[in-house]
């Protein structure tokens, strides 16, 4: 690899969409597994003698069997709320590497430009590959 370009204030716009984005998601989330079960109860049940059911419970305390649609919803959260999960936790992840990647990039190149100054007060010359047979390794002259 002969060169980075990144730019920093770059990755950060970037991170700061997603991040927006990756909270709008968990919240899309949050309020699925908040009203999933009204709206099962709300899709009724089958009571006992196979008549439909509004959901609440009978004046003995039953409230019937699921019906189809809650049903579905049930099977819908169960099955998809670890995938949810996963992704919420592999976005947050994901903007977290960036961000530190990034961080150690910046302070990578700060600590080059200071060694760099520090070895031209020093009155240290790096060899440049390809200029008067230098190396490139940085072995430089006083």
């Amino acid at each position: 690899m002969t060169a980075w370009d990144i730019e920093p204030g770059g990755v950060s716009s970037v991170l700061k969409r997603a991040g927006g984005s990756a909270e709008r998601m968990a919240k899309a989330g949050q309020n699925m597994q908040e009203t999933l079960p009204s709206a099962a109860a709300s899709a009724g049940t089958i009571a006992e003698g196979g008549h439909e059911g509004d959901g609440k419970p009978d004046k003995d305390g039953k409230g019937g069997i699921q019906g189809p649609v809650a049903s579905a919803l049930g099977v819908f959260a169960r099955q998809w709320n670890e995938d949810l999960q996963y992704i919420s936790r592999r976005a947050a992840s994901s903007l977290l590497g960036a961000h530190l990647a990034t961080k150690e990039y910046v302070e990578g190149d700060l600590k080059m430009a200071a060694s760099r100054n520090r070895d031209a007060i020093n009155g240290i010359v790096p060899d440049m590959p390809g200029v008067k047979g230098g190396s490139g390794d940085g072995g430089g002259k006083r």
